[in-house]
């Protein structure tokens, strides 16, 4: 009998979850409603009473954040080179210019080290990245970020159910943006939510949302921003809300996969595993960085052929002809060059078992020692 394959990763949704989309499709009210209410308020519990807002997507959440803090032309905001071209996108939407700082090459993460040389009179927020679900160091963060009166926009898209020092990511902090896409921890099939910081006016926020539309009464209507097409159907919401219900029983599962992957790795293939972080991480992605011998390509071919899915997880953003355009050219940022070239994502996903990572780190055995013969 064939083994079937095992994906990069699936969503674990339950029956009640699935009978409750179908109450919601025959109430006749599918679009934002109740159920955004709801899961906006048990986002709100989980993120220790601050207010959030649902939107349609991770990506929309950080063109907001950027627009309510007044980023526009003109304005410079950091980021990392390695992260989905999505953050660096939504800073060239609002008209500002994104710079890049290169990454920790342990954490992965942007080198905090690196940003103080990177502030200009431009400078006007910094948002950084939690590749694969493990957090930037907050205290650090957000101690440089007071020393240069920057906001900033916590790409947490991959880092719903991390902490840090024992608080979760969301209960503190400036503007914190999560996403819910179908291959994150918990989704809402797409999606996601803003968390706004205590000067933030929420009515701004939502402006920005819809098409800068605020009403009152029964017929009056008043646009004063330029907002865009943002909002969270009630569909998508009660997906998330059944998700979030189990966002513990999630992260519990992941960090054991991810502890049993360590224990499964061959040392001796010379890849570069991630930060052993079972606290502070949700494990999103459980990603190795392939030796400099092995093509990124074909050891994925390799794996397929083996029935196990993977993925790439992320090319550098400098790089893209979008960027190349504006002046960003190859070896600026060595580290996170590296790391893009040969970083590879292996299936994560709360449905696994044991014997799954099991057959994913012999399958890599098998794909790099194959590779080397054939070399």
């Amino acid at each position: 009998m064939n083994t079937p394959f095992l994906p990069l990763t699936r969503p674990s949704i339950d029956e009640d979850t699935i009978a409750g989309v179908a109450a919601v499709l025959r109430s006749g009210w599918i679009t934002s409603g109740p159920q955004v209410q709801a899961f906006e308020a048990a986002l709100s519990a989980h993120c220790g009473g601050r207010a959030v807002r649902a939107f349609n997507s991770g990506t929309a959440t950080m063109e907001v954040a950027l627009r309510a803090a007044g980023i526009g032309a003109g304005h410079e905001v950091i980021t990392t080179p390695l992260s989905w071209v999505a953050t660096a996108n939504v800073i060239l939407q609002t008209g500002a210019r994104p710079v890049f700082v290169d990454i920790d090459p342990a954490t992965r993460n942007i080198d905090l080290n690196r940003i103080a040389t990177a502030v200009t009179p431009a400078t006007r927020a910094i948002i950084p990245v939690d590749l694969a679900g493990l957090p930037v160091d907050r205290e650090r963060l957000y101690a440089i970020a007071a020393s240069h009166r920057l906001r900033v926009v916590e790409d947490a898209a991959q880092s719903f159910g991390a902490s840090w020092a024992g608080r979760p990511i969301g209960s503190f902090g400036d503007f914190v943006s999560f996403s819910f896409h179908a291959n994150k921890n918990v989704t809402s099939i797409e999606g996601g939510a803003l968390v706004l910081p205590i000067d933030m006016d929420p009515g701004l926020v939502e402006r920005y949302r819809l098409q800068g539309v605020a009403r009152s009464g029964f017929d009056g209507m008043e646009v004063d921003v330029l907002g865009g097409k943002f909002n969270l159907t009630d569909v998508a919401a009660r997906v998330g809300l059944g998700q979030l219900a189990r966002l513990d029983e999630f992260t519990v599962r992941r960090r054991l996969l991810a502890r049993h992957y360590f224990d499964c790795f061959d040392s001796a293939l010379g890849c570069d595993l991630p930060v052993m972080d079972f606290e502070n991480s949700n494990w999103h992605m459980f990603q190795i960085v392939l030796p400099a011998d092995v093509p990124r390509a074909a050891f994925m071919a390799a794996m397929k052929e083996r029935g196990v899915g993977t993925g790439v997880h992320y090319p550098v953003i400098h790089l893209f002809k979008l960027y190349r355009a504006l002046g960003f050219c190859e070896g600026m940022f060595p580290h996170a060059e590296r790391v893009g070239r040969a970083i590879v994502t292996l299936p994560l996903f709360a449905a696994m078992l044991e014997s799954d990572v099991e057959r994913v780190c012999d399958s890599v055995t098998e794909s790099i020692a194959g590779l080397r013969q054939n070399a």
